[in-house]
């Protein structure tokens, strides 16, 4: 069969930007997959997903015009019921053949073979292969039908259909043309009421050509570049604008840079067809205001790349995307730059209002704003988080720290009443940094106010000082025990109050911050600060859930599930900011050839204490009899002190590898002495030696958990 390569575009009007890279790949890799299905394509066809503002297309390599035919093999009934004692079908078999469009001359070639217990009766033919219009009719429907589509519009047609102006389709946008080229033939398909041809149309005003004949599935992109003025693919469109950017950067001089915003290019490159990047620039008083709002100003509602000079700070200079490319720029220039000259007055007003009023006159205003209608209001939170966040400060600074922390809790929710955060909440903490400096607080209190909602994000940076630190502790712990009181939990993938995320953040603080706070301690403290009988009682619930986030981010950092559970059971979950000497400990443990022997007989250690009751701490060494216990006496004597000042000094690792040492009068043990002896003395005895032996191999890590 002969093959070729396909090209199949769809072109709409303009399509939503935040969307339009996925809804790109997912049309390419839906019909790709259709296409290979069906044996139209080889499973290793390349494929090229191209997509613009108007237009959703993709290229596919090697497709054959007609699939080869396949033999199919069909189980039609046991022979006892298909053929009578003299060998002649019955009219049930007659009735299955003709079902499948054959009559009684179709008998003589039924192939018999065993099937189970019985004979069976089958049918072979050959089912020919698939016609490409059948084909990608097929794949073109349900890779529309699965495309991932935010939400649909419902337009009339007013051709092609029975009832012009009437008949209505549902897609993302309305669509106007379908092409589909293999290699130079226009291949017969049909979709959303429009017939396949070989014509598309390139830029809305800079296309030298109005419409664009493709005449090869291979020339789309190069012909859509020269005849349309586009650039089809979203990577090379990136790509071109990410160089732009940086060039115009480097035109303006001073080590400039544009921001790095990988969501903003994204949504950018969806918005032009063919990019041209202008330099604008404002006016140097707006400068006064805080870089953060002016920047979340130009990038969220004009789309505006701002540039940075060399030491990170805001410039009085933007880069602005174009999607035309006029010979004198000018115009377009002084239209943007009238543009954002409106929003960044906003942002400058919000700022000077907001400094009238100091953050210390916001706090009773929080009491008149609802945070949940079971929760109480924003000040009952803060009062919340302002004694979790007392009483975390006390144990790790004493009174200042305890103070610290309680005045950045009390003012670390106002800003929530500005007029800045206001109008935009993503600045929510930072506005509340800046207002704190104006207000004569010191800037621990300001860093404190500012970081207490961080980490925002997986990747994000911790608190900068511990008083920032014991803020968003509290602040994230009372978030979870609340939501988890009123029995909001995250449900699948739905997490609408952000829980996992607190959770992570959480975990990261303990751990990475090596805070020397017990986990059960905290959440019962949080627990504490709610009012009695406004929750129901989740503690262990919650517990468990913070656990399940603490071993996904230990997992993320590399280290394999037997690992993370070896570190966390051994001391009961309890103190996290020593589980990275301990992983690490554990890591270099297994690496030791006695590891594996080891970690199964404290596998079997385990296993005999549970079955055991009463077991004591004490050994009679009057009472060991065999040489091989003896000997594993003597060696918990030399061993078990020197691993256990190790395990007090913090070098976890050194403490685990002492261990090793044992292995070879613990294999001995097993193999010489009988622990269940008739002896009840004798018993007890060597189940007291054995409960040392599996105290002291477990203080650093539980080695069963390492076992095979």
């Amino acid at each position: 069969m002969s093959a070729q390569n396909l090209l199949v575009e769809l072109f709409v009007e303009e399509l939503p930007p935040k969307a339009l890279k996925k809804l790109g790949e997912a049309f390419a890799t839906g019909l790709a997959n259709g296409l290979k299905s069906q044996g139209l394509a080889p499973a290793n066809a390349g494929v090229t997903a191209y997509a613009s503002p108007r237009r959703l297309a993709a290229h596919v390599v090697g497709v054959l015009a007609k699939g080869a035919d396949k033999p199919v093999s069909q189980k039609l009934m046991p022979v006892s019921v298909g053929l009578d004692a003299s060998g002649q079908p019955t009219p049930a078999l007659l009735k299955r053949l003709a079902g499948l469009g054959a009559d009684a001359s179709a008998v003589a070639g039924l192939r018999r073979a065993q099937d189970g217990k019985a004979e069976a009766l089958f049918f072979d033919s050959v089912a020919p292969g698939v016609e490409l219009a059948a084909g990608l009719q097929k794949a073109l429907d349900e890779a529309i039908a699965q495309l991932p589509i935010p939400k649909v519009m419902t337009y009339q047609l007013e051709s092609g259909c029975e009832l012009p102006g009437w008949d209505s389709v549902q897609f993302v946008r309305p669509a106007h043309g379908l092409l589909a080229l293999h290699g130079a033939s226009v291949v017969p398909v049909k979709v959303l009421g429009l017939d396949a041809g070989n014509r598309t149309h390139g830029h809305r005003f800079e296309a030298s050509v109005d419409p664009i004949g493709i005449a090869h599935a291979d020339a789309y992109a190069d012909t859509l570049a020269k005849d349309g003025a586009v650039i089809a693919s979203f990577t090379e469109r990136r790509a071109e604008i990410a160089r732009q950017l940086a060039a115009a950067a480097a035109t303006v001089g001073g080590g400039s840079r544009p921001i790095d915003d990988e969501a903003l290019l994204d949504e950018v490159t969806a918005l032009v067809e063919r990019p041209k990047v202008l330099v604008c620039e404002f006016e140097q008083q707006f400068l006064d205001v805080p870089q953060e709002c002016l920047i979340l100003t130009m990038k969220a509602n004009q789309k505006y790349f701002p540039l940075l000079d060399a030491h990170g700070r805001l410039t009085n200079k933007f880069l602005v995307v174009s999607n035309i490319s006029p010979a004198d720029a000018s115009a377009v220039i002084g239209g943007n730059e009238r543009v954002v000259r409106p929003r960044l007055a906003d942002a400058k007003f919000f700022f000077d209002q907001d400094r009238k009023k100091t953050l210390e006159s916001r706090v009773e205003g929080l009491g008149k704003v609802v945070y949940h209608n079971q929760l109480g209001t924003q000040g009952e939170r803060v009062e919340r988080v302002r004694a979790i966040a007392k009483a975390i400060g006390q144990q790790l600074g004493g009174d200042v720290l305890a103070k610290q922390a309680d005045t950045a809790a009390r003012l670390a929710k106002t800003d929530l009443l500005t007029d800045m955060v206001g109008e935009f909440p993503e600045l929510q903490g930072v506005m509340g940094g800046y207002y704190a400096r104006h207000d004569g607080l010191s800037e621990d209190i300001a860093f404190a106010i500012e970081d207490h909602y961080k980490p925002r994000f997986a990747g994000d940076a911790l608190p900068r000082n511990t008083a920032g630190t014991v803020v968003a502790l509290a602040d994230k712990l009372e978030t979870l025990v609340g939501m988890f009181g009123i029995g909001n939990l995250p449900t699948g993938d739905k997490d609408p109050f952000a829980l996992r995320r607190h959770a992570l953040g959480v975990a990261r603080m303990l751990i990475e911050g090596a805070l020397p706070l017990q986990f059960h301690e905290l959440t019962r403290l949080a627990f504490s600060v709610f009012p009695a009988g406004r929750l129901q009682d989740t503690v262990v619930p919650l517990d468990e859930f913070l656990v399940e986030r603490l071993k996904g981010y230990l997992k993320d950092g590399g280290y394999s599930a037997a690992e993370v559970d070896a570190a966390l059971y051994a001391q009961q979950l309890g103190l996290w900011s020593t589980v990275p000497r301990r992983l690490a400990a554990v890591r270099e443990f297994q690496a030791l050839p006695e590891a594996p022997a080891l970690a199964a007989a404290n596998k079997r250690i385990g296993n005999i204490l549970k079955k055991s009751e009463g077991v004591g701490d004490s050994i009679d060494a009057g009472l060991l009899k065999e040489p091989a216990e003896k000997a594993l006496f003597d060696a918990l004597q030399a061993t078990v002190p020197g691993a256990d000042a190790k395990f007090e000094a913090g070098d976890f690792t050194a403490s685990l590898q002492a261990l090793a040492a044992l292995r070879a009068p613990v294999d001995a043990f097993f193999d010489g002495v009988m622990v269940n002896a008739d002896d009840p003395a004798l018993k007890a005895n060597r189940l007291a030696l054995l409960r040392q032996l599996h105290r002291a191999m477990n203080r650093v890590a539980d080695l069963s958990r390492l076992a095979a």
